[in-house]
């Protein structure tokens, strides 16, 4: 069994290595996303573009515009006194929200200690209008306590001896950085794309070629070339996780909190299984253009419902079930905690547990789905 599972190991890297676009892809293609992805890919959102329609010019109204452009956040890129107009640059998309800041507006601040303004947002970008309108909140609020405190002076005495003071504390993101969230999640992606997408293309590499027709009258035990198809990938796979473990480390310079055994382990087992459901892809498939269609079809399902970009709690009950039993969540949390939160393998057990039992399942299948017929 030895001897030909090494025969069939050594045929596959001498059929990657004349193939230099494979290694491209394996080692070149995860270093240059890995470094673009993250910078790419940001949860803060400036320049936001707001158009003002001040109706008072007074000075309190400049005081609020001049906290408001000061934040960083916004770009005026209309002000004046008609509302029409301020709309019509969010109708051509060249204003993001409108602030309209009403007549009276220092007068009623100081004598009557109440007013209004009115922000409306251009709600087509859901997570855009959401962030803009929490940090105008912010800044509103902000500016608001400013008043209170300069016309009632004991207003600070009272607060710094009476209420709550909330001091938030960031466990495992001291700085709440979120590429510190972000790159481990997005290495995790990149290893479970390729080593999907090369381990499917494989046996129908050699349908299409003719090959697979001598491999078939041949005395090869159909467990030996799946295991034989499935440990040079899991290898390279192996070597381009450590590429990206270097550039996460060296240029994100994100510290490792955990084991590097205990990581190196658990990546091990989680290829085994995104290979095997690669493999279970390509013995289905007649062409190569059928087995990429149906790994892009699960991978968008898997990348998108993994809790890389949007927490797997905040999803509906039935989109939960997906989650719970797709490979890449347990992919993803499992290298974020123990790259980030030091978990220890008592923490990973449910990870372990679900990712050997699937790909025991999927290598099963493969193995008992491929026929050896002429």
């Amino acid at each position: 069994m030895f001897r030909t599972l090494s025969i069939l190991i050594k045929k596959e890297f001498l059929q990657i290595f004349r193939n230099k676009s494979i290694l491209a892809i394996i080692f070149v293609m995860p270093v240059l996303q890995l470094v673009i992805l993250p910078l790419a890919a940001n949860y803060e959102i400036k320049d936001i573009k707001i158009a003002i329609v001040d109706h008072d010019k007074s000075t309190q109204s400049r005081e609020l515009i001049r906290k408001i452009t000061a934040s960083g956040y916004f770009k005026i890129v209309d002000y004046g006194e008609i509302y029409n107009a301020a709309y019509h640059q969010i109708e051509n998309d060249k204003a993001d929200l409108i602030l309209e800041i009403p007549n009276h507006f220092e007068k009623n601040i100081v004598r009557e200690n109440n007013e209004k303004i009115l922000v409306a947002i251009n709600a087509i970008n859901g997570t855009k209008a959401g962030l803009s309108a929490s940090y105008l909140g912010q800044i509103l609020q902000n500016y608001n306590q400013q008043i209170q405190l300069q016309m009632n002076p004991e207003l600070e005495r009272a607060k710094k001896i009476s209420g709550l003071e909330i001091v938030p504390t960031f466990w495992f993101n001291k700085n709440y950085n979120y590429r510190l969230s972000l790159v481990p999640g997005i290495l995790a992606f990149l290893v479970t794309l390729i080593s999907g997408y090369l381990a499917a293309l494989n046996i129908v590499q050699e349908k299409e070629s003719g090959t697979i027709e001598q491999i078939n009258v041949s005395p090869i035990k159909k467990r030996d070339f799946i295991l034989g198809k499935l440990i040079p990938f899991w290898i390279l796979a192996m070597i381009a996780f450590t590429v990206g473990l270097f550039v996460t480390i060296f240029i994100y310079k994100i510290q490792m909190q955990g084991s590097f055994l205990l990581l190196y382990g658990f990546i091990s087992v989680y290829l085994i299984t995104i290979l095997g459901m690669g493999l279970l892809a390509s013995v289905y498939s007649e062409t190569q253009q059928q087995a990429m269609f149906v790994v892009f079809f699960f991978m968008m399902i898997f990348i998108l419902m993994s809790g890389l970009f949007t927490p797997t709690e905040s999803m509906a009950d039935w989109a939960k079930y997906i989650a719970y039993v797709n490979p890449v969540t347990y992919g993803v949390d499992g290298i974020r905690l123990i790259m980030l939160k030091n978990s220890g393998f008592k923490d990973l057990l449910p990870h372990f547990g679900f990712i050997i039992g699937l790909g025991f399942l999927v290598i099963s299948w493969a193995v008992l789905r491929y026929r050896k017929t002429n």
